[in-house]
């Protein structure tokens, strides 16, 4: 008795000690497996190419400021320390020795002025409401960076995930190849086949296993430009979690909603009518150098000596001003002709460059509408033609185990089952990344 509450005591204690071990482990089995959203938010803290985009864009934010910034006075300070030297005068000619002409040899001024800018044609407005649109520009390529990098980050991960599920395929075909193999060892034994067969069954797992290495291979290349895209080791474990109905068919709406969606969302085309008008801010800004400037200035100094006005005097002095500054830009009137007729050739070749990129959307869209639709049906095909070849299959073992076929008519129709299998995953891989094709070209990614 007293024996067993030991062991039940030791067993209690040896659980409770163990039990850190056994929760850790689950933790990192569960760090090591990703779904699709994990792998999205991963790659938008961790992708150096978002942070590169991110960082463009609060470049941009902060270049506001910068406009801003022109609507505020100069102020400068200005200080002169300088020793004269004597004057010569040349009463004789240059050729000659001047007289020398005493002079005070210390100078010094101490100044200060300041400009306000009343009216410079709009210019500053123009150029803060342009440093704005850029700044939406950068926001809007930021965004669709991290589209491409969540497109990106799709392909590496069904990439992933189809070869496993190819690598689980291939395991399972080995195995029963290998069962296979024995039976047609035993066959031979028996002298009911030739030695030919043996071989041709040994030649067909042979490749069967080198393909295996190569999925292998397949699987860890995958994995390493996964776990770059998301920040992580090359070699760091990663299994991909998809759910049962993941892969199932979307249904789609109209095709034209896809279009008015990419009307409204589209990066490319945000990005195009961005493009256009800093086209025409620019064009107004150039328009903008025949008009005056008039601005509020002024200015105080102390200087010593007095030479600025006569009479002279060895004393030290202040002057000052204040007063509007016109200027107004003469040569521009003549001169801006040709800028402006530069600037707006621009604008209407980004005009139409809009215009060709909406077009490109609304077939980009409806291409990888069609391709979707196309992509679902390839799956519906592929189910059954794995119904056919595995029938197929069951036919062709019977007969030649019944001596009534070859076996390259079995190895035929092991290969076609085998493949048919590859196919429909391949199907399920390739309609599930189409969809997100279609959601990248309409900005919905």
């Amino acid at each position: 008795m007293n024996f067993r509450e030991n062991k039940n005591w030791i067993s209690c204690l040896l659980g409770f000690l163990l039990l850190p071990v056994f929760v850790r482990a689950q933790e990192v089995t569960l760090q090591n497996n990703f779904s699709i959203s994990q792998i999205w938010a991963m790659a938008d803290s961790n992708s150096k190419k978002i942070k590169v985009q991110h960082l463009g864009a609060e470049a941009a934010d902060a270049h506001i400021k910068v406009s801003q910034a022109e609507r505020l006075p100069e102020i400068a300070a200005e200080g002169i320390y300088a020793h004269v030297f004597p004057l010569p005068i040349y009463e004789n000619g240059l050729f000659h020795t001047p007289a020398q002409f005493p002079v005070v040899p210390a100078y010094y001024k101490a100044s200060a002025d300041a400009y306000f800018n009343i009216y410079n044609g709009g210019k500053t407005n123009t150029e803060i409401n342009a440093s704005k649109v850029e700044s939406e520009l950068k926001h809007i390529q930021s965004s669709q960076n991290k589209q491409e990098i969540h497109y990106v980050g799709a392909v590496y991960f069904y990439d992933v995930f189809r070869n496993i599920s190819y690598r689980g395929l291939l395991e399972q075909d080995i195995r029963d190849r290998e069962k296979q193999l024995a039976e047609i060892n035993q066959l031979y034994k028996n002298g009911t086949i030739l030695k030919s067969d043996v071989l041709r069954a040994e030649l067909r797992l042979s490749k069967q296993r080198m393909l295996l290495s190569e999925i292998e291979n397949s699987i860890k290349i995958a994995k390493q430009k996964l776990n770059i895209l998301i920040g992580r080791p090359d070699d760091a474990p990663l299994n991909p979690q998809i759910a049962a109905n993941e892969t199932e068919a979307i249904a789609l709406k109209q095709v034209d909603a896809y279009f008015n969606d990419a009307k409204t969302s589209a990066y490319k085309i945000r990005i195009s009518e961005k493009e256009q008008a800093l086209a025409e801010l620019k064009l107004k800004n150039i328009r903008s150098n025949v008009m005056p400037s008039l601005g509020f200035f002024g200015e105080y100094a102390f200087a010593y000596p007095q030479i600025q006005f006569y009479p002279y005097a060895l004393s030290l002095y202040s002057t000052g001003m204040v007063g509007l500054k016109l200027k107004i830009p003469i040569s521009s009137w003549y001169t801006n002709q040709h800028k402006v007729k530069e600037a707006q050739i621009k604008l209407h070749q980004q005009e139409v460059e809009d215009e060709d990129v909406k077009d490109n959307i609304r077939q980009e869209v409806q291409e990888n509408y069609i391709r979707y639709k196309e992509s679902v049906q390839r799956i519906s095909v592929a189910e059954e033609n794995i119904k056919q070849a595995a029938e197929s299959y069951r036919i062709v073992q019977n007969t030649y185990f019944n001596q009534l076929s070859l076996l390259t008519d079995l190895l035929d129709a092991e290969t076609q089952l085998l493949q048919s299998r590859f196919e429909l995953t391949t199907a399920k891989v390739n309609a599930k990344i189409q969809y997100y094709q279609l959601q990248k070209a309409i900005g919905n990614l």
